[in-house]
């Protein structure tokens, strides 16, 4: 699910829902550098052409690298700088293999406990890492918009993985910051615990949002395990 929000004129986030089940991505377009709607449709394409599931790290590395050259080249060309945040998930079997470049983000919800899998790669980030401010802190200071990585911004990408070994319950949420600016953790584990269809509480995490001001896009996927 994707919504503009209240106060962005266009929506700058993409999606990737695979109908084979296998692979879902969330792409935040960053408007700051600049058609971020285009930077963030290059890479959910480049990621559609994932087709051997075999090596799903070096796969999921290879098509976002090449969308980030792609991106920064058209950039270079048109004499404009764009760029996209990234968070995907391949699942083959019973292994989601995650991957994510920027301050998008995946969680996990398992049995009542929602954890964050993703690791931001932003400046208030690195502050926590550095005990300097708070995670509650984080939500409000001044510098929570700045990205360390990003796609499209220079010419190479580090892209940041973990594997996720998913048990029957499991629910994976793969979403850009317009979610997470608005809700605390604490308020998502409520709505991701309901023993609801999976389209309600991708709809109530959006209009929690929306009901808050969303002065971002707000774009995310919800992924469920067999059970529920």
């Amino acid at each position: 699910m994707t919504h503009v929000g209240h106060v962005r004129e266009r929506n700058e986030d993409a999606i990737l829902l695979d109908p084979t089940g296998e692979l879902w991505a969330v792409a935040d377009g960053m408007g700051g550098y600049g058609h971020g709607d285009v930077a963030a449709s290059i890479v959910i394409d480049n990621l559609t052409l994932i087709e051997d599931a075999d090596q799903p790290e070096a796969r999921l590395e290879q098509q976002i690298t090449a969308a980030n050259a792609e991106i920064y080249d058209r950039a270079r060309r048109a004499g404009q700088t764009m760029g996209t945040t990234i968070v995907a998930s391949m699942i083959l079997g019973d292994v989601a293999h995650l991957a994510w470049v920027g301050d998008s983000r995946i969680y996990l919800l398992r049995d009542g406990r929602l954890s964050q899998l993703s690791k931001d790669h932003s400046v208030v980030q690195e502050m926590i890492d550095g005990g300097l401010i708070s995670k509650e802190d984080a939500r409000h200071h001044p510098d929570r918009n700045i990205v360390t990585r990003a796609l499209g911004v220079g010419p190479t990408v580090d892209v940041s993985f973990a594997t996720l070994p998913m048990r029957d319950g499991d629910r994976i949420l793969l979403c850009s910051d317009g979610l997470t600016a608005c809700l605390t953790d604490a308020d998502i584990a409520q709505i991701m615990e309901k023993q609801a269809d999976l389209d309600e509480i991708a709809s109530e995490l959006v209009q929690r949002t929306l009901d808050l001001g969303a002065p971002d896009n707000v774009s995310l996927i919800i992924v469920s395990a067999a059970k529920g």
